[in-house]
């Protein structure tokens, strides 16, 4: 049986892909996965404690993950990669869907995903200055020209203000960024499912106490959640903070943290899709020239030198 530890090197050899190919090809499969992490967050915030479904959704997602690490008999990781896992750990399990979980219950799905919309220019500096590459000035001009753009959409949306919700969203942007650096260049050595596996087994025993804590103290509003609720739960513990990271972390490995970070570029657009599909929040036609604007950016960042060490 072909484990998703399969995923990347694989795909290069049986497609012909190059490395750089394979991983941008593999990093959007994960971006579509995160894509839908805002609406269906949003619908499990309507009944459940943003706090709930932030920390819930790590610990589900933990549980699969021991079983996953147990199925494939992983070996330990390194104690050199405790620091890198501490960052995914406090950046993409605690920090982001915390904070964007709180965001999600006073703004709509679609104005926060423009705001995620940074994450690439954020995840090019983390790895520049963490990472070890170094991306030319023609794609840091891309990654600004990128951010700018869906900076300037989120400006546009929000009457030219940033609200509460927005500054939670930013930070949230900053934290992601950090825990996608780092797990990208982590999972060179140990790989894409190890990394995000063995950073919500580290996250696990801090999470769990609280998780029950919360369970308890809301016991009644968790029993009379609806079925979207449950349903947008699954999504972002099952999906967003599992299986999506087994692309991602992969791509970034093999493609490089800066150049396929750059695929995130299109997810606001993508979120958008999603929020129309399963919220009913239809985007302006504004929206469309934003989209064909920042695709245009990714193909053009996409060919700009990035140096790797």
């Amino acid at each position: 049986m072909r484990t998703p530890a399969a995923i990347g090197r694989p795909l290069a050899t049986t497609t012909g892909l190059s490395d750089d190919a394979a991983g941008m090809l593999l990093g959007l499969i994960g971006v579509a996965m995160f894509s839908l992490t805002l609406p269906f967050t949003r619908m499990a915030v309507a009944d459940f404690n943003p706090a709930f479904v932030a920390l819930g959704r790590a610990v589900a997602a933990a549980c699969c993950a021991a079983l996953w690490l147990g199925w494939n008999r992983a070996p330990w990781p390194p104690r050199s990669a405790l620091l890198p896992l501490a960052c995914v750990a406090g950046g993409c399990i605690v920090g982001f869907p915390w904070l964007t979980s709180i965001a999600m219950r006073s703004v709509p799905a679609t104005h926060g995903a423009v705001l995620v919309g940074l994450l690439p220019l954020a995840t090019a500096v983390w790895a520049a200055l963490r990472g070890g590459e170094r991306p030319s000035a023609g794609f840091w001009c891309m990654a600004m020209l990128g951010s700018a753009l869906v900076a300037g959409f989120a400006l546009r949306d929000g009457g030219g203000t940033l609200r509460p919700a927005d500054l939670a969203l930013l930070a949230a942007v900053l934290l992601a960024a950090l825990g996608y650096a780092e797990g990208g260049k982590l999972a060179q050595r140990l790989g894409g499912p190890q990394t995000i596996c063995w950073a919500l087994l580290l996250a696990a025993p801090v999470l769990a106490p609280a998780v029950a804590w919360l369970a308890w103290h809301d016991a009644a509003r968790i029993a009379a959640a609806g079925a979207r609720a449950w349903a947008g739960f699954a999504y972002v513990s099952l999906v967003s903070m599992f299986l999506a990271f087994f692309f991602w972390y992969r791509g970034m490995a093999l493609g490089g943290v800066a150049r396929v970070g750059q695929v995130q570029l299109v997810q606001p657009f993508l979120t958008m899709l999603g929020a129309g599909l399963f919220l009913g929040e239809t985007p302006e036609w504004p929206t469309l020239v934003f989209a064909l604007a920042v695709i245009i950016v990714v193909g053009a960042g996409r060919k700009m030198q990035v140096k790797r060490r």
